[in-house]
């Protein structure tokens, strides 16, 4: 019965993957984030941690769009190992500039196969969609690739509690300074000052709370995601946690919020 439901899981991740124009193993379809303009190319020599390698010019290379899940990381450092040591990769987005720390931020193609790196890590459960996707159709193909991995119980999905309920603020609040994915229903929206606030429980002071810049609303309206339309509203949003009056999460990007619908 549980290699039944195995088989059920996988089977379901790969049809839902290949809906949204990403294969089972990250492979794109589609447009996708392989549409962005190319910045260079390298032999992987090293890889240095979850998320960044090291070519063999010196370079390092930070993946970009992703954030690894902390109890992942050693299964994404070693995934990273397998798919990409040794090989050839070509580097992908918006501009070649590097961080404060000199590493080159892209989105990473093996360069035999075309295959994304970023949704290889994203469909295996040991990664989440982070934030700065340069394009609609970079992030759609992110979010089908975490959303696959996320049907088929793979590595974190199986047993950890990676999207965290809104209505309990203090667990939230428990992973003050990391990268969580938060889920639930919109109470109200207000506005203070320069803030504009989603509160999720009826005493906004105590409550799980995302906090909007007045200056991001319009880019969510453009987003089909203005704040007041959210009330009422089941969504997900994604962001490193704050304390104010209780947990909060500050939307810097519209690539945060999501509509997830459902009761």
């Amino acid at each position: 019965m549980t290699s039944f439901r195995r088989l059920r899981r996988s089977l379901l991740a790969a049809i839902g993957a290949v809906a949204f124009g990403v294969m089972p193993d990250g492979r794109a379809e589609a447009a996708g984030c392989a549409d962005l303009p190319v910045q260079g190319d390298g032999v992987v020599t090293e890889v240095v941690d979850a998320r960044t390698l090291r070519l063999a010019d010196g370079r390092e290379v930070r993946l970009t769009g992703v954030e690894p899940i902390d109890e992942q990381r050693e299964a994404g450092a070693a995934m990273l190992r397998s798919a990409a040591l040794g090989h050839r990769v070509v580097l992908r987005g918006a501009d070649d500039v590097p961080d404060r720390y000199g590493r080159q931020p892209a989105y990473v193609l093996l360069a035999d196969g075309a295959e994304l790196v970023q949704a290889r890590l994203l469909s295996a459960g040991v990664a989440l969609v982070g934030l700065g996707v340069e394009s609609a159709e970079c992030l759609q193909q992110l979010r089908a690739a975490e959303a696959a991995g996320r049907s088929a119980a793979a590595g974190a999905w199986v047993g950890i509690d990676v999207i965290k309920n809104a209505a309990n603020s203090g667990d939230i609040l428990s992973r003050l300074g990391r990268f969580t994915v938060v889920e639930g229903r919109v109470n109200s929206v207000r506005e203070v000052g320069s803030t504009v606030y989603l509160n999720f429980a009826g005493r906004w002071t105590r409550g799980f709370a995302v906090t909007i810049s007045r200056r991001m609303v319009g880019g969510l309206e453009a987003a089909g995601l203005a704040p007041k339309s959210l009330t009422g509203q089941r969504i997900r949003v994604r962001g490193w946690v704050e304390k104010r009056a209780g947990a909060s999460i500050a939307v810097r990007e519209a690539g945060q919020i999501e509509r997830t619908g459902g009761d």
